[in-house]
């Protein structure tokens, strides 16, 4: 019977850890979130992150712009949150309206306050092993789960479906620096299910729903499931794999809460380096 990875039981676990921490700082963390436009998901995971910061005792300040908003704009309110030295982290919610330049948004974000991870100085430095700042968020919320149930990558085959920049690339890039063999997917790749179906460990994170199936697995694989689609549903056929697996994380429940707190622990990484002056 396969493990299952659950993110709900870590999550709880780091939001247990994070609230004590948060209790013996003489100032509260404070994360800024940038929503532009209304698109119903965005909306309701904002609302999420607002509820965990409340748990732990994190303060929340939401930032609500137009769809309408341009680059110039929004790059404007973030060099403000920027030069706020009460901003701890600063999360500009994905995606954004399709006319704004979203990579010059996510590099314009100080990399001490980039909690979220996104900028091309964090993904950078976590290439090259340096965690002096921030982890994309999703992906080390993954390999956090991948310790946590001990499941050991080092010598593992892993496929990666999917090359983002927040999510795919630099999973990609963690599982390589913890000594797995790493092959990243996508929607040009031939032939693609054979090389998933050699894969020890798949990593989904393509955003199509139950995208991945049954046929293309071999058995004992372990199934991250980075993917959240309408009907509660990942980007892996889950009901029809899971049986095959060795593990796997379940959708809801697996990869997302992690990520959350996996944000505000580096919100709170950010609050107590800035107060203790090792960062401007």
């Amino acid at each position: 019977m396969a493990e299952i990875i659950d993110g709900k039981l870590l999550a709880a676990e780091l939001e247990a850890e994070l609230k004590a921490n948060v209790l013996k700082m003489k100032q509260k963390p404070v994360l800024a979130t940038i929503l532009v436009g209304n698109d119903p998901s965005s909306v309701t995971y904002v609302k999420m992150k607002q509820n965990a910061c409340t748990r732990v005792g994190i303060d929340f300040i939401k930032i609500e712009l137009p769809e309408n908003t341009t680059t110039e704009q929004l790059l404007k309110k973030i060099e403000e949150l920027n030069d706020n030295k009460n901003i701890n982290g600063i999360l500009l919610q994905h995606p954004v309206p399709k006319h704004i330049n979203e990579g010059q948004c996510f590099d314009a974000i100080k990399p001490i306050k980039d909690v979220d991870g996104c900028s091309s100085t964090n993904f950078g430095m976590m290439c090259l092993r340096n965690t002096q700042y921030h982890l994309a968020a999703t992906p080390f919320a993954i390999v956090s789960l991948l310790e946590r149930f001990n499941i050991d990558v080092k010598g593992k085959y892993a496929v990666v479906i999917g090359r983002s920049q927040i999510l795919g690339k630099p999973i990609a890039m963690m599982l390589l620096n913890m000594d797995a063999t790493v092959t990243i997917c996508h929607s040009k790749t031939v032939n693609l299910k054979d090389i998933v179906r050699t894969a020890d460990i798949v990593v989904a994170a393509v955003g199509n729903a139950e995208f991945v199936k049954r046929e293309w697995l071999k058995k004992g694989v372990v199934l991250i499931d980075a993917g959240y689609n309408k009907g509660n549903v990942g980007d892996i056929d889950l009901e029809n794999c899971k049986d095959i697996a060795s593990a796997y994380t379940p959708v809801p429940g697996g990869v997302g809460p992690v990520t959350i707190m996996k944000l505000l622990q580096q919100t709170y990484k950010s609050a107590l380096l800035i107060q203790t002056g090792k960062f401007k």
